[in-house]
């Protein structure tokens, strides 16, 4: 029912900026969560930033202090800012979110979007 809908990848160069959308689908949605997960080549799928619906924040240690996550609660839409990219920030970029339905937790993925950082 829910599709999350991901966008604002890209090549970029090291050092550079990207800012990425995820939007959900449907319109007055509980959202418990929303965050950010990545999965390079050759690695498992890690945490990169979430947020809460109160909007606090947790990052990986990685990312601490480059990016920054934010929602849009009227819009349903989470954005990760990436600045100071770095090559090792090259991946798959998946969107995740926790929604209630009714007093059911479901948790979706978005497609994913590619990050590609060059030296």
């Amino acid at each position: 029912q829910v599709q999350l809908v991901e966008s604002g990848g890209g090549l970029v160069q090291a050092g550079g900026s990207l800012r990425l959308s995820c939007a959900a689908s449907e319109s007055n949605l509980r959202i418990i969560t929303m965050g950010w997960h990545r999965q390079a080549p050759g690695k498992k799928r890690e945490l990169v930033a979430v947020i809460l619906s109160g909007g606090s924040t947790s990052y990986a240690d990685s990312v601490k202090g480059r990016f920054t996550i934010s929602r849009d609660n009227a819009k349903n839409t989470v954005y990760l800012q990436m600045n100071g990219l770095k090559s090792e920030d090259t991946a798959v970029y998946y969107c995740n979110a926790n929604i209630m339905s009714g007093q059911v937790v479901r948790n979706y993925w978005g497609q994913g979007t590619q990050v590609t950082v060059s030296s």
